[in-house]
Protein backbone atom coordinates (compact mmCIF):
# COMPACT_ATOMS: atom_id res chain seq x y z
CA UNK A 1 0.00 0.00 0.00
CA UNK A 2 2.72 1.99 -1.05
CA UNK A 3 0.35 4.14 -2.52
CA UNK A 4 -1.23 5.83 0.46
CA UNK A 5 1.39 6.43 2.94
CA UNK A 6 -0.31 9.01 4.74
CA UNK A 7 -3.26 6.83 5.46
CA UNK A 8 -1.59 4.34 6.47
CA UNK A 9 -0.14 6.61 8.78
CA UNK A 10 -3.29 8.07 10.26
CA UNK A 11 -4.25 4.51 10.63
CA UNK A 12 -1.37 3.82 12.85
CA UNK A 13 -1.68 6.91 14.55
CA UNK A 14 -5.34 6.37 15.28
CA UNK A 15 -4.56 2.55 16.32
CA UNK A 16 -1.78 3.60 18.96
CA UNK A 17 -4.06 6.27 20.39
CA UNK A 18 -6.80 3.48 21.33
CA UNK A 19 -4.25 1.29 22.46
CA UNK A 20 -2.69 3.78 24.48
CA UNK A 21 -5.61 5.35 26.71
CA UNK A 22 -4.89 3.01 29.49
CA UNK A 23 -8.65 2.84 31.03
CA UNK A 24 -9.60 -0.73 29.38
CA UNK A 25 -7.22 -3.52 30.13
CA UNK A 26 -5.64 -5.52 27.36
CA UNK A 27 -7.94 -7.98 27.51
CA UNK A 28 -11.18 -6.33 27.33
CA UNK A 29 -9.81 -4.07 24.37
CA UNK A 30 -9.20 -7.30 22.52
CA UNK A 31 -12.55 -8.91 23.50
CA UNK A 32 -14.00 -5.63 22.16
CA UNK A 33 -11.86 -5.65 18.95
CA UNK A 34 -13.39 -9.14 18.11
CA UNK A 35 -16.35 -8.57 18.36
CA UNK A 36 -16.28 -5.62 16.16
CA UNK A 37 -14.30 -7.68 13.40
CA UNK A 38 -16.99 -10.00 13.47
CA UNK A 39 -19.64 -7.02 13.19
CA UNK A 40 -17.87 -5.80 10.32
CA UNK A 41 -17.04 -9.36 8.82
CA UNK A 42 -13.32 -8.36 8.68
CA UNK A 43 -11.59 -11.94 7.87
CA UNK A 44 -7.92 -11.44 8.77
CA UNK A 45 -9.28 -9.36 11.93
CA UNK A 46 -11.03 -12.26 13.20
CA UNK A 47 -7.71 -14.14 13.24
CA UNK A 48 -5.90 -11.71 14.42
CA UNK A 49 -8.28 -10.77 17.99
CA UNK A 50 -9.07 -14.26 18.50
CA UNK A 51 -5.68 -15.37 19.05
CA UNK A 52 -5.20 -11.79 20.49
CA UNK A 53 -7.63 -11.89 22.95
CA UNK A 54 -7.12 -15.79 24.38
CA UNK A 55 -2.98 -14.29 24.56
CA UNK A 56 -4.79 -11.44 27.24
CA UNK A 57 -6.41 -14.09 28.97
CA UNK A 58 -9.89 -14.13 27.59
CA UNK A 59 -11.72 -17.74 28.14
CA UNK A 60 -13.67 -19.41 25.72
CA UNK A 61 -16.75 -17.99 27.80
CA UNK A 62 -15.74 -14.52 27.51
CA UNK A 63 -14.92 -14.96 23.98
CA UNK A 64 -18.79 -16.46 23.38
CA UNK A 65 -19.89 -13.62 25.36
CA UNK A 66 -18.51 -10.82 23.03
CA UNK A 67 -19.63 -12.59 20.11
CA UNK A 68 -22.99 -13.21 21.70
CA UNK A 69 -23.12 -8.96 22.01
CA UNK A 70 -22.31 -8.84 18.54
CA UNK A 71 -25.25 -10.98 17.12
CA UNK A 72 -27.01 -8.98 19.29
CA UNK A 73 -26.21 -5.44 17.99
CA UNK A 74 -26.33 -7.35 14.09
CA UNK A 75 -29.76 -8.76 14.80
CA UNK A 76 -31.32 -5.44 16.58
CA UNK A 77 -29.36 -3.26 13.61
CA UNK A 78 -31.86 -5.79 11.32
CA UNK A 79 -34.97 -4.93 13.07
CA UNK A 80 -34.23 -1.15 12.97
CA UNK A 81 -33.57 -1.34 9.47
CA UNK A 82 -36.70 -4.03 8.75
CA UNK A 83 -39.00 -1.35 10.38
CA UNK A 84 -37.54 1.05 7.97
CA UNK A 85 -38.79 -1.24 4.69
CA UNK A 86 -42.39 -1.34 6.30
CA UNK A 87 -41.78 1.76 6.59
CA UNK A 88 -41.28 2.59 3.00
CA UNK A 89 -42.97 0.01 1.54
CA UNK A 90 -46.52 1.47 3.71
CA UNK A 91 -46.25 4.78 1.55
Amino acid sequence: MTEIPETLKGYQTIAESANRQGVLDQKTQELISLAVAVTTRCDGCISIYSQAALKAGASREEIAAALAVAVSLNAGAAVVYSSHVMEAINQ
